[in-house]
């Protein structure tokens, strides 16, 4: 979706491998554009840098702007890449893929500690198997828990780089 005019929309398309676009659009046909897709269940993202993008920015389910843009652009978008570059849109495509894994792995780590470790710290497998857990050791385990949840989020950012 671009303001600009064909020629300059088409060979930008081209570059990104677009077979759809939209040219000389005005703000409020990007805004209604953006609808569209959203009413045929599509998730969008929208990048824009200026006052022309505004109101389709603030439509997109996820909107990013360019520092080096407008400020309305800036307020109207969920998250502004600073120094503008449109490289960094990846990147973070890439790190909120990796964040919401890791998330994944941190819920599913805690879930399954919790659910062998605090029965066996409240002694309910004593009577069946014989098993205790004294209280030294379970709090231990539990901040051994919280050390293993913060060294599996170190990881997000882990090779990340554009």
């Amino acid at each position: 979706l671009s303001g600009d005019n064909e020629e300059t929309t088409r060979w930008v398309a081209k570059e990104l491998n677009l077979n759809q676009y939209l040219a000389k659009a005005s703000p409020f046909e990007k805004a209604n554009f953006i609808k569209n897709l959203q009413n045929k269940n599509s998730k969008v993202i929208m990048v824009g840098d200026g006052i022309n993008d505004g109101p389709a920015l603030s439509q997109a389910n996820i909107s990013i702007s360019m520092g080096t843009g407008t400020d309305l652009a800036i307020s109207a978008s969920d998250i502004t890449i600073v120094k503008g570059d449109i490289e960094k849109v990846l990147l973070f495509l890439l790190l909120s893929k990796r964040t919401m894994s890791i998330i994944r792995q941190n819920l599913f780590l805690s879930f399954i500690y919790n659910t062998l470790c605090i029965p066996l710290a409240a002694g309910l497998f004593q009577p069946l198997l014989g098993w205790s857990f004294p209280p030294l050791f379970a709090s231990l385990a539990m901040g051994l828990s919280s050390l293993s949840v913060v060294l599996n989020s170190l990881r997000i950012k882990k090779g990340l780089t554009i």
